[in-house]
């Protein structure tokens, strides 16, 4: 096997997880897991969740060793509170089952659970992410877990004897790590109220059960068990609504483990050998830490290699949170990223590294980022693990190579030209033949996916005020109070115009103005006195075509405006 980079933090786990499968699991495919609520939006944040096993499993299946990548969908968890976006009157569902719960107003989905579902598959398709669903709804309901449901009973003692080591145990710093200032103060918030005190495990006033019932009346879980016979199976519950009931557990499939002895549950019963978890789920006295304990004493499973991946974070945007609404998902990423260019933002960076997604100008600077790297990658230039990470972005062993565009020109030139030409497509292939004379653009088919990516971000993205928007009729009176340097330099652009209509040819006329009134030979070095003379000028021609001191690059905005049109607008009156 060839050595791995270092830095190749995909391969690492996949080497830690085979060796570590073929001790506990010899001969049985590699299970990685996810477990994603669809309780809210799917955002970017979750998408770690999903591909960071995924691209294990991708990189295993490479090798050759069957594995298989679930996706546990936490549809029977209870519905926890109402988006400011719903009604209120969907307050009576909460505490009920998500896979119970209306799908919000005006949805075409069953339920509340498949209403969020939905577009996270859609975008995994997209995404190359080959993976089998797993509805804990489904698995609850038809008895799959009833065993293991009953094992947790009987072993309630022993559960809570190790909850309770948490439930009294102090804070604890995080397990030593390398992480950067940014990523130690995230986890440093992850910690604050961790432990297993601050989520429900089953401890209540009638005792200890690491079950919970849904009300068979309101299918609600607003219930307290006050009673259980190991024997028979016999359980009493209360529910604030006003009913009791007893049912025979080994037959009552409407409820669930508490969730951190479902998690290890889960492990066992699955074979999880691979399943990373956020900095909350990792902190000492969290879900994975306790489920450790709780998989090898109680089902007799193994606890899975589970990396911690530190937050997904918006520009702008320190954490991303479903319920607080309005959070970027990964359908709406693809909007306006091409899929192998979000691969490779999540297969770039190790788990405990933060990301930072941008929807604003410094997505330009992510796609010029992934051009230069193709580049390299074409030339034979890339670093290993730059290879590694291109590989993972544009392949998979089950959907092949990810649809690229077959063109490419830069996201920000593409994003200009759109915003110009208002997306007319006769005026964008004839500017973009202009931009770049050297590509066969035979039709704007061949600039796809990216030119759509490029009109979707202008037009939803971008906001109004630096939208582009070329004058009109000229601005008559600016126009006239020109001082003779000004209308000096605009001669110079207008009488080199035709000579220089090309990209190349504008970079060098709108450059080389203020050189040739300032006396200087083309070929000169910058000094502060050409750069303030460049920029005054600059600001000078976008104020007199788009009415603001800035906006898209000046050779890409003459193109898309045409050379007749320049002239009507840069012409002063009497000339």
């Amino acid at each position: 096997m060839a050595e791995t980079p270092d830095n190749d933090w995909v391969a690492r786990f996949a080497d830690e997880v085979i060796e570590a499968a073929d001790r506990y699991r010899p001969g049985k495919p590699i299970v990685c897991a996810s477990g994603i609520s669809p309780s809210g939006p799917v955002h970017l944040g979750n998408l770690r969740e999903v591909l960071t096993p995924h691209l294990v499993a991708d990189e295993i299946r490479r090798r050759g060793v069957p594995c298989e990548h679930i996706i546990s969908w936490d549809d029977f968890d209870r519905f926890r509170r109402v988006p400011a976006t719903v009604d209120s009157s969907w307050s009576v569902h909460v505490g009920k089952p998500l896979s119970s719960v209306p799908a919000p107003p005006g949805s075409e989905h069953a339920n509340w659970a498949d209403h969020f579902r939905a577009p996270l598959i859609e975008a995994l398709a997209e995404l190359g992410v080959e993976f089998r669903g797993i509805s804990q709804t489904a698995m609850y309901t038809s008895g799959a877990y009833t065993s293991q449901v009953l094992l947790a009973m009987r072993e309630r003692q022993r559960i809570d004897a190790i909850l309770a080591e948490y439930r009294t145990r102090p804070k604890q710093a995080a397990p030593a790590q390398r992480l950067s200032a940014d990523e130690a103060a995230m986890s440093a918030l992850a910690l604050e109220g961790s432990g297993a005190a601050d989520e429900d495990d089953g401890t209540g006033i009638g005792g200890y059960y690491p079950y919970k019932p849904y009300c068979q009346v309101c299918d609600r879980d607003l219930t307290t068990i006050t009673g259980y016979d190991d024997a028979t199976t016999a359980l009493t519950y209360t529910c604030a609504c006003g009913h009791s009931a007893t049912v025979k557990l080994s037959e009552y499939h409407h409820g669930k483990l508490v969730w951190k002895v479902d998690w290890p549950m889960r492990w066992a019963y699955e074979g999880v050998a691979f399943e990373p978890s956020g900095v909350d789920h990792s902190s000492p006295g969290s879900s994975f830490v306790v489920g450790g304990r709780l998989v090898d004493a109680v089902f007799g499973g193994t606890q899975p290699i589970g990396p911690m991946y530190a937050f997904v974070g918006l520009q702008g945007m320190a954490k991303m949170s479903s319920s607080k609404g309005g959070v970027p998902t990964p359908s709406q990423a693809l909007g306006i990223m091409e899929a192998p260019l979000l691969r490779w933002l999540y297969s770039r960076k190790k788990p405990a590294q933060s990301i930072t997604v941008s929807f604003g100008q410094e997505l330009q600077r992510m796609y010029d980022e992934w051009d230069a790297l193709t580049s390299r990658v074409s030339a034979g230039a890339a670093a290993p693990a730059e290879l590694a990470a291109y590989g993972r972005a544009t392949f998979t062993v089950s959907a092949g190579r990810l649809p690229e565009t077959p063109v490419r020109l830069p996201f920000g030139t593409l994003a200009s030209v759109y915003d110009v030409t208002t997306g007319q497509p006769e005026q964008l292939l004839r500017v973009l033949r202009d931009v770049a004379p050297e590509a066969d653009i035979p039709s704007l088919d061949v600039l796809r996916p990216r030119l759509d990516r490029a009109a979707r971000w202008v037009t939803t993205e971008l906001p109004a005020e630096s939208r582009t928007q070329v004058r009109s009729v000229p601005d008559v009176a600016a126009l006239a109070g020109l001082d003779d340097t000004q209308r000096a330099a605009i001669r110079l652009l207008l009488d080199g115009l035709d000579a220089a209509w090309s990209l190349n040819g504008l970079t060098t006329l709108v450059y080389g103005v203020p050189k040739k009134l300032l006396g200087l030979p083309m070929d000169v070095k910058p000094t502060p006195e050409l750069r303030a003379a460049q920029r005054s000028f600059f600001v000078l021609l976008y104020e007199l075509l788009v009415g603001r001191d800035t906006g898209p690059r000046l050779p890409t905005l003459l193109l898309a405006i045409g050379a007749d049109r320049v002239r009507e607008l840069l012409t002063p009156p009497g000339q």
